[in-house]
């Protein structure tokens, strides 16, 4: 068992462990950007499957993104609507990504700010994490602590005091920005009016 306070998360992760946590969606599976391997490792994850970067708020994520000033109002607006919430951005990726996060295409860079307070206070004190679903590859997402303990038990996961269930178990809706417009690369949880 690898269940561990609040604490004890936020400083594993903080030290480049692999830990997991609910979020406003399923539960995630985290570590530093940097750190973006180990995601891959343990999921057995295709590296064309690039990681969802999230963070506390738009502000945390802005520097790892960059296009045109209109571009950038266009986002904006988008995030000022959607988020906090279950809604990912696929946007033109800023060199302070690192390019373990998407290996194939380090061009391009997903951003969510989730909608789930334990997700935020976590977020919130290690900065944005590179994250995704706490299953193993091409399997359904994983729903519960005890469920993410079992199937990676080297994980830290958070001991189910410190645990208020709030994910919806549908995963965040994603739109990539293709320069002109929003193609929308998985429906999920969001449905988008733009």
């Amino acid at each position: 068992m690898t269940s561990v306070s609040l604490a004890a998360l936020i400083a594993g992760v903080r030290a480049g462990s692999l830990v997991s946590f609910p979020t406003d969606t399923v539960p995630a599976l985290a570590t530093l950007p940097e750190q973006a391997e180990l995601i891959f490792a343990a999921k057995q994850r295709s590296q064309d499957k690039p990681l969802i970067l999230m963070a506390a708020s738009a502000e945390d994520l802005w520097p790892y993104v960059e296009g045109s000033e209109q571009d950038e109002q266009i986002w904006k607006q988008v995030v000022s609507q959607y988020w906090p919430g279950a809604l990912t951005l696929v946007l033109p990726a800023s060199n302070r990504v690192p390019k373990v996060m998407n290996p194939i295409d380090p061009t391009t860079i997903g951003i969510r700010v989730p909608k789930s307070a334990i997700a935020l206070k976590i977020l919130s004190q290690t900065g944005p994490l590179a994250t995704t679903s706490a299953n193993f590859s091409g399997q359904p997402a994983l729903l519960t602590m005890s469920e993410i303990d079992a199937q990676f038990p080297s994980v830290l996961t958070l001991e189910s005091t410190a645990v208020e269930a709030e994910g919806i178990g549908l995963p965040s809706t994603v739109a990539k920005w293709t320069g002109e417009n929003w193609q929308i690369l998985r429906q999920g949880a969001v449905s988008l009016d733009f």
